[in-house]
């Protein structure tokens, strides 16, 4: 019996002649051949393999190919020289009509039933453990000499005909400083399941259990594609009398090196960027998409009004924002500022174009939305939505809220079902030029007047999802006065007019300054697209499994906001603003600034 010791520098084919003689005291092959790859198997009949390489295709994340034999053939020449799929592996595992009935440490004495079968060399995460060690992350369960941790989860693959199952996943802690070079180092080995399809609790996203939040490490879920994972596939459904796969950890070592990296264009190179605290989520995108969308940010931060928001912005917060978005299921828009008390209804013309633009690439997008307003602007609101329609801005209309304080637990209970905070109705809330509470409890206009008496306490919305885990918010506004802009009080107070008194004192946990809060909405929605047709981020989204969704491209770009469409809907804007009975001034204004002169040239930037 051979032991560990000086395994790791071994040739492949001398490890499989070892394995072949029963001669190793390992019970995985994790860390061993260092710099090769190393493969999962599964062997089924015949009648199956078509539909089985279709199922890997559809998930090549889980379920990268390497090779496929023919039937009957126990050699794979591209992966290996002299193997024998029978007896190279440490251990396999029997599944017979879907259920494992054992293992065995060779297959020799099925050599009659394996002529009629065919062989599937999977690529295994063991395979990148090297380049991962050479990038200086330590790679625990190799350190400890064990098996990497493995755990089912609820995600689905994609079925092909008979052929489903739920994801299996390795789990590897890394310590957070080096947390790029380890995304960077998988993403290239893609036969080995390239980048992790989760970095962050793992309870978000798998439900498999939540650790303590730690400071300097977190922990990153990779695809695996092992026996465990085919217990699902080959279930009472799929009904195979015979199927064979290694035993965990106990994977095909192959002659391939792991040396052939690609060299990545800025479109393939993969960023990461926090997105959450509590619980603590990453999320992943192409170097190439991350700075189109700085680029959107550097755009709307143009002062046309001089009022000093230069000093109100903060780098990456579009990006941050719409990564979250990104990821989330369901969300909540609140927009309106009664600017204008002498006008009934008081609403200025800034804010409700940009929430409508976040809406309808929302709706593009398929997740869910709704608005949440005053209660005294719902019949405005709802007008709007309903020409937005007829206007072909939004695909159907969205639902329109109020919200009320009745009880201490009003705001816990609009955002959850049963004000249970494990149950969110709500992924992230967006407030786009709407009214912001100052620290004395009121509301101002940036002309310090008090508009308290027009504004509901949606704010607590806002406050309350601070306490929410897995709820995430952004604040849109262009002076320092609008909801989630108390991330950057202090410096409003310090330089915008008036900014002592009528800064925001609550929090987003993503703030997006302006030049005008519609840019901010406009920008948005084209970041939120620029993500959805990055495949970096898709893939990430998806984690690995299906087909790039890159079908609805077009359906996603006629979301987008337009010039066209900001002006009609602006006219429905002004329209619905009388004074005296009269209609007010027609001329096409937001924030003062006339539309063609500013606004349709920021939307063409954009674009």
């Amino acid at each position: 019996m051979i032991l560990t010791g000086g395994l790791k520098s071994l040739l492949p084919h001398l490890l499989r002649r070892l394995i072949r003689c029963n001669r190793l005291g390992i019970s995985n092959t994790s860390g061993m051949g260092e710099g090769y790859k190393q493969a999962n198997v599964v062997i089924l009949h015949k009648s199956l393999a078509d539909d089985f390489e279709k199922f890997c295709h559809a998930n090549d994340g889980p379920l990268p190919l390497l090779y496929r034999s023919k039937p009957g053939d126990w050699k794979c020449p591209s992966l290996s020289s002299d193997s024998d799929i029978r007896t190279d592996c440490l251990q396999y595992r029997v599944y017979e009509h879907g259920a494992c009935t054992g293992s065995l440490k060779s297959l020799q004495e099925y050599s009659e039933q394996l002529k009629d079968m065919v062989t599937f060399y999977l690529g295994c995460s063991f395979s990148f453990e090297k380049a991962v060690q050479n990038a200086g992350i330590p790679i625990r369960n190799v350190e400890q000499k064990c098996n990497v941790s493995m755990y089912k989860t609820a995600v689905p693959c994609y079925r092909v005909s008979t052929f489903c199952c739920n994801l299996v996943v390795t789990m590897r802690p890394i310590p957070e400083s080096k947390l790029g070079a380890a995304v960077l180092a998988t993403s290239e080995v893609k036969e080995a399941h390239g980048a992790p399809v989760h970095v962050g609790d793992p309870g978000q996203c798998f439900s498999i259990f939540t650790l303590p939040c730690c400071n300097f490490i977190i922990l990153i879920f990779q695809y695996i594609a092992i026996s465990t994972c085919f217990i699902g596939v080959f279930s009472p459904i799929l009904g195979a009398p015979l199927a064979f796969t290694h035993s965990p950890g106990c994977m095909f070592i192959t002659d391939l090196k792991n040396d052939n990296v690609t060299v990545r264009s800025s479109r393939e190179v993969p960023q990461v960027h926090c997105i959450s605290q509590d619980p603590l989520h990453y999320s992943i995108v192409s170097a190439e998409a991350a700075q189109k969308i700085k680029t959107l940010e550097t755009l709307i931060g143009i002062d046309p009004g001089d009022r000093g928001i230069i000093h109100l912005l903060r780098q990456d917060e579009l990006l941050k924002a719409c990564l979250s978005i990104s990821h989330a299921r369901s969300v909540l828009i609140t927009t309106g500022f009664p600017t204008h008390f002498a006008y009934e209804p008081p609403e200025e013309n800034d804010g409700p174009p940009g929430a409508l633009a976040i809406a309808a690439i929302l709706q593009a997008l398929e997740k869910e939305v709704a608005i949440v307003t005053d209660q005294r602007a719902m019949n405005l609101n709802k007008k709007i939505i309903e020409e937005a329609v007829q206007l072909g801005i939004l695909k159907r209309p969205v639902p329109l809220l109020s919200y009320q304080r009745e009880s201490a637990d009003s705001a816990l209970m609009f955002l959850c079902e049963n004000g249970n905070p494990g149950r969110p109705r709500f992924d992230h809330l967006i407030a786009i030029e709407r009214a912001g509470m100052a620290a004395d409890g009121n509301y101002y206009n940036a002309r310090k007047i008090n508009i308290k008496h027009l504004v509901d306490p949606i704010d607590e919305l806002f406050l309350a999802a601070q306490t929410i885990p897995g709820v995430t918010t952004t604040g849109v506004g262009d002076g320092g006065n609008e909801l989630g802009m108390g991330k950057v009080k202090d410096a409003v107070k310090k330089h915008i007019k008036n900014g002592d008194v009528i800064a925001c004192d609550v929090e987003a946990d993503f703030t997006i300054v302006a030049g005008v809060s519609n840019w901010g909405g406009y920008a948005i929605a084209c970041a939120l697209y620029i993500l959805r047709t990055c495949e970096v981020h898709d893939r990430y989204l998806r984690k690995a499994v299906g087909f790039p969704q890159l079908s609805k491209k077009m359906v996603w770009l006629s979301a987008l906001p337009s010039v066209t469409k900001e002006e009609k809907l602006l006219k429905t804007l002004v329209q619905h603003r009388v004074r005296s009975g009269k209609t007010a001034s027609l001329e096409m204004e937001v924030d003062g600034l006339p539309f063609y002169n500013t606004h349709s040239l920021m939307i063409e930037k954009l674009l």
